[in-house]
């Protein structure tokens, strides 16, 4: 691992973890590298991990065909493709409010970050991926952390051009998009650029019954079953029938991956988790 002069760890994006003592161990704070970038010149300035590099894909391949030896399949990953990275490499507010008054340095780290996916994107194609993961926290539970039109100058152009990268090569290449929260601002827009399975469709601020009605017919939906509600709070049999429920309203017709919202939580008891995939198994098969 890489430091920082204050001894704070570093990724491979520069950006600083700190981790309180009651903090778990996926949760850490950002300490944000370009938080005093002043100009364009700064943005430009700032060295990038070479995702493009021919070592990062090695061995690619050779991965791919063991899942797929196995009947599994090979999933593409370029998790937290634009937004997420960028503000944790500018700091969240110093980005937003680039987004509103200076916007060339946004459009600078947004191009640049555009810049490095897609290649990584399509050497995972190439590979013989049979699933693309994309995705990028741009909403909470009230609706979108920006105006949706701010999405759709900065962010909606250039998911798309990622995604049309990866089609050029399998054209009918499923495309996974994940947002926590409240996206039905964007859902047609990521319709639009070539979305196929949307996650994670959190029950808590968005019905998932809701969209499958509307949008069922062109996305699959991943997720639904709630991480803040029935698992942590529910009792077991309040799982079974969460999980029966969602089978039987968003599973109609196929088009559901069934699982929880988010990372599983120190605080769901083990009841709960044996309960959910105990109803998969016994629910989970259409008849």
């Amino acid at each position: 691992s890489r430091y920082h002069e204050k001894g704070v760890p570093v990724d491979q994006w520069g950006v600083g973890h700190t981790l309180s003592s009651d903090s778990h161990l996926h949760f850490t704070t950002f300490v944000p590298p370009l938080r005093d970038a002043r100009s364009v010149a700064d943005i430009e300035a700032f060295p990038l991990p070479d995702l493009d590099a021919d070592y990062r894909h090695a061995g690619y391949s050779d991965q791919a065909a063991r899942l797929h030896e196995k009947g599994l399949a090979a999933v593409g990953l370029a998790a937290t493709t634009i937004f997420e990275v960028a503000w944790q490499i500018r700091g969240f507010e110093e980005l937003m409010v680039d987004m509103l008054s200076r916007r060339d340095m946004a459009e600078c780290l947004f191009e640049r970050m555009t810049l490095l996916r897609i290649p990584q994107v399509q050497a995972n194609v190439k590979a013989g991926c049979d699933l693309l993961m994309l995705g990028d926290d741009v909403s909470c539970q009230r609706g979108m952390l920006m105006d949706p039109d701010l999405w759709r100058r900065f962010l909606k152009p250039r998911l798309a051009r990622i995604i049309d990268a990866a089609r050029e090569i399998h054209p009918g290449l499923p495309i996974f998009y994940h947002s926590d929260g409240d996206c039905r601002a964007i859902i047609e827009d990521l319709i639009d650029i070539g979305i196929t399975i949307l996650n994670p469709v959190q029950p808590e601020c968005m019905d998932p019954e809701e969209i499958k009605g509307k949008y069922g017919d062109r996305l699959a939906l991943w997720g639904t079953i709630g991480i803040q509600t029935v698992l942590p709070f529910g009792t077991p049999e309040d799982v079974r029938r969460e999980v029966k429920h969602r089978i039987e309203t968003v599973g109609r017709d196929g088009g559901l991956v069934l699982g929880p919202t988010h990372t599983i939580e120190p605080e769901v008891p083990w009841e709960n988790i044996a309960a959910l995939y105990q109803a998969i198994d016994e629910y989970g098969v259409y008849r």
